[in-house]
């Protein structure tokens, strides 16, 4: 590592315990104002970092490795091993994916369904991963594009309820923990009795540094929400669903600190 990119890390880390120490002492963001934020930052492409956090394949992270296709690999792996676990065994009809990015998880998955929605707060990405699709199968795309101020629109437009819902490098991107509550009960509605969702959260181990962060969302969108797993587990059963298995994956190639749930509709 160059001593410009060790800098930038330090600094980096800097910001974010300066934002930590202002959301602690009551400068927290209100979600309205951390919502505007973030759509202002994904409705924006600008360039190499905007690429990295959207999972486009053509994106710095993903160049001169396989690890694009990879990351979508192993979560259609894990989904099955899901699957088996909870006993869903049904068609997938049709599979919906919440903030589905560049693609690197709807290249895997749409080839096994019969149709493979795709949601999403930029207009660029969804025609990014609806062309991922195309290149790998047939199977019709349906690019729903919403606001992050108001992601139930997204009932009005999939008409269909759906087998299949998963939910990959979103969760931590969201204005605030109760933001994710209307995600989970958006997620019930858009499934079938007995669907299955495949939600991916960071885990909170209870550390001040790992809280939610409730502020300054362009310096810090991938540590804005963050939930205790007991937690998130006594959410998703408020919201419908009931749990069934959880894979905690301490550390990737991406980030760290993430949890897998494993939920069906009741």
């Amino acid at each position: 590592m160059s001593l410009l990119d060790t800098a930038k890390r330090i600094a980096a880390r800097a910001e974010d315990l300066g934002q930590r120490a202002l959301a602690t002492v009551g400068a927290k963001q209100s979600e309205s104002a951390i919502s505007a934020d973030a759509q202002g930052y994904w409705n924006a492409p600008d360039g190499k970092r905007w690429k990295d956090n959207s999972h486009w394949r053509d994106s710095g992270t993903f160049d001169g490795n396989d690890l694009w296709s990879e990351v979508g690999a192993r979560h259609l792996e894990m989904f099955e091993g899901g699957a088996r676990l909870a006993g869903f065994d049904r068609p997938w009809n049709r599979v919906i994916e919440w903030g589905c990015g560049g693609g690197a998880n709807a290249v895997h998955f749409a080839p096994r369904a019969q149709e493979f929605i795709g949601v999403d707060i930029s207009a660029e990405t969804l025609a990014e991963c609806g062309k991922q699709v195309a290149n790998v199968c047939d199977t019709p795309f349906q690019a729903v594009d919403i606001d992050v101020a108001n992601p139930e629109a997204a009932l009005s437009v999939v008409k269909e309820p759906c087998d299949v819902y998963v939910s990959f490098y979103v969760f931590e991107l969201i204005p605030t923990p109760e933001y994710g509550e209307r995600l989970l009960r958006i997620a019930r509605e858009l499934l079938v009795p007995g669907g299955l969702a495949l939600i991916q959260i960071k885990y909170d181990p209870g550390t001040w540094r790992t809280r939610s962060r409730r502020r300054s969302y362009r310096s810090g969108l991938a540590a804005m929400t963050t939930y205790r797993v007991d937690a998130f587990w006594q959410l998703a059963e408020r919201c419908g669903f009931t749990p069934k298995a959880i894979q905690l994956v301490p550390k990737n190639e991406l980030d760290e600190r993430y949890a897998y749930f494993f939920l069906q509709k009741d």
